[in-house]
């Protein structure tokens, strides 16, 4: 595979992690509405892993580039991070991986934000207040401000204990994404058009000074080379 051409994803992919309780998935609906993208998340991604049907027909249309992509990626965090081969993990983080090959996706959860490369990923964190997130998940489950205080922590516990495990990283460590959101100040429509602007902003243009841009599709790619 490395002595072919460097094949990298046609397209940016979003990678949304959240806090407990700031609305991320929400706000990654909407992202995905805006930009006329597909969204998976913890569910959807679970799903496809379970169902090799759904999975193939899913994948059916990825060329076998993206593909080689997808696997080298996954061997280089294999190595990193020792996950074994043939895991549930592997499983879903090269199902990911493929997603992303393809391109225009929309991400949450699952460590997408850990997995993903920068270079053809918006990384992007939403946070909230720990008191306005204890009212969302009150309202949201119908729970007491105690009650809600609980689901809260423990849903943040769950999330670190399971990147702890795989990534010896911070999730909150602010150099990892592209942008961090504050969902307290502004509204989750608010939230997507900024995630939907940055998306665009970081999109590859004919213009850009790298001809051969690795982002673009072959096809497109090549025009603009032989334009040049």
């Amino acid at each position: 595979l490395t002595d072919g051409p460097l094949v990298k994803p046609r397209s940016m992919t979003v990678a949304i992690t959240r806090e407990a309780g700031a609305r991320g998935g929400s706000i990654a609906r909407k992202v995905a509405r805006l930009l006329g993208w597909p969204l998976f998340n913890q569910d959807m991604l679970d799903y496809l892993n379970r169902d090799p049907s759904a999975r193939a027909e899913l994948l059916a249309d990825v060329p076998e580039g993206a593909t080689a992509w997808a696997d080298l990626q996954l061997d280089r965090l294999s190595r990193d991070y020792r996950i074994p081969a043939e895991s549930d993990t592997a499983n879903v983080m090269r199902l990911m991986l493929t997603v992303a090959a393809r391109g225009e996706a929309v991400l949450v959860g699952r460590g997408a934000g850990f997995v993903l490369p920068a270079e053809s990923t918006v990384h992007v964190r939403i946070v909230c207040p720990l008191e306005q997130r204890i009212a969302y998940m009150g309202q949201w489950l119908r729970l007491t401000r105690d009650e809600a205080a609980e689901e809260v922590k423990a849903r943040d516990g769950r999330r670190t204990a399971f990147l702890s495990h795989l990534f010896p990283q911070d999730a909150a460590d602010v150099y990892r994404y592209d942008l961090i959101l504050n969902s307290g100040r502004l509204s989750e429509s608010a939230c997507a058009d900024i995630i939907a602007q940055t998306v665009r902003a970081k999109l590859p243009t004919p213009n850009d000074s790298d001809a051969t841009d690795p982002f673009l599709p072959d096809d497109v790619a090549s025009k603009y080379s032989s334009e040049s």
